[in-house]
């Protein structure tokens, strides 16, 4: 009698377990809002109005030139307040990863440039394209993410936006 009460457990268990197992999460909607699709612009219209400004390790203003995390940084800062920190790399951990294909405008993508993951950071603008301060002689400029160089070394996608909700 006390085995068929464990067996009839057991069964219940794994009954509960799988039925668990099988069931759908809710979807996550990852669509931006109105608000949020608004904010993104106002960072993106600032960045592009930099497109030009010299490349400097460690630079993070108009004036002096940036480096990539510290563009990024700047135009959260400067445009909607937003503190970021200030490595690429701490940048991907305080952001929230996405797929490639959720990819909006204003988020962030990153890629392994110097043989270290999550070494260059730039901002997402639309249709492939990214805006981003890539190295020492060269300036802020948007490029295809979509050329062999990037998606080679294409690392992730974070999203901005849901902090600034």
């Amino acid at each position: 009698m006390l085995a068929n009460s464990i067996k009839t457990c057991l069964l219940v268990l794994l009954l509960l377990i799988v039925s668990a197992c099988a069931s759908n999460p809710e979807p996550r909607n990852r669509e931006l809002s109105a608000s949020q699709k608004s904010t993104a612009n106002d960072v993106l219209f600032h960045a592009i109005s930099l497109v030009g400004t010299p490349y400097k390790y460690g630079g993070n203003s108009p004036n002096t030139g940036f480096d990539c995390s510290g563009f990024v940084k700047a135009m959260y800062e400067q445009t909607i307040g937003l503190a970021l920190p200030r490595r690429a790399v701490e940048q991907a951990a305080a952001t929230q990863p996405i797929d490639k294909s959720e990819l909006q405008p204003g988020d962030l993508v990153f890629f392994n440039t110097l043989k270290s993951a999550f070494s260059h950071v730039g901002i997402y603008v639309g249709d492939n394209k990214f805006i981003h301060s890539p190295r020492s002689g060269s300036e802020v400029r948007v490029e295809d993410m979509h050329q062999s160089y990037w998606l080679r070394r294409f690392d992730g996608a974070r999203r901005v936006m849901p902090l600034v909700a």
